[in-house]
């Protein structure tokens, strides 16, 4: 399998924004097929600099930053700790929630492959607003390990396909209704606005 250029969303000196399928882990699988693909853009000899800045989970579709400098990372790396990237999901969900729009908080732990509300667990937030009948728009506040699974489950509101959680409604092989489709961060080096969005065909 190779990283097909229609994937690339973006390249620079110092990032790679790519848009990841559904069904592969960021790590190694994804993060392979794009060094391998920068490697072979630049006809690199030796090896590759480029890591994730985050991830997202193997079921899930949508957009991956990666770092190609060390300097990068570091500072994409601070800026995800101040939150200052700005993430935003969408999710069809099998119940919508009550209200058109709210905050949900809870403490989560992270377990053998899954995550489940504890109270000694670390605080994990998120916004959301609906979109359109069981489609949600999610902007994350912390990015906790399957924070949006686990508290849109725990509020009745599994997503599609994600069986884990109690979804009943099937989605696709290795896949569940979840996208990363929208990001805005201010760019490590040149301190530019970015803005990148998973376009509709991806």
């Amino acid at each position: 399998m190779k990283l097909l250029d229609s994937a690339v969303i973006y390249l620079d000196n110092h990032l790679l924004v790519v848009c990841k399928p559904a069904g592969i882990p960021t790590q190694p699988d994804l993060a392979d097929l794009a060094k391998a693909w920068v490697k072979a853009k630049y006809k690199k000899p030796g090896n590759v600099f480029l890591e994730p800045v985050h991830r997202l989970d193997k079921p899930v579709s949508g957009l991956v930053l990666f770092a190609r400098t060390s300097k990068a990372l570091t500072r994409l790396q601070e800026m995800m700790r101040q939150r200052q990237i700005v993430k935003i999901y969408h999710a069809r969900v099998e119940n919508a929630p009550k209200e058109q729009e709210g905050t949900l908080t809870h403490f989560l732990v992270h377990d053998d492959f899954r995550a489940r509300i504890d109270p000694q667990g670390k605080e994990a937030t998120l916004h959301y607003c609906v979109l359109e009948k069981n489609v949600l728009e999610i902007r994350l506040e912390t990015g906790r390990y399957h924070q949006i699974r686990v508290q849109l489950a725990a509020i009745g509101c599994p997503v599609v396909g994600d069986k884990k959680y109690g979804a009943k409604t099937p989605f696709g092989p290795d896949a569940i209704a979840l996208e990363h489709v929208r990001m805005e961060f201010v760019h490590p080096v040149t301190h530019q606005s970015m803005i990148f969005k998973k376009s509709v065909d991806s």
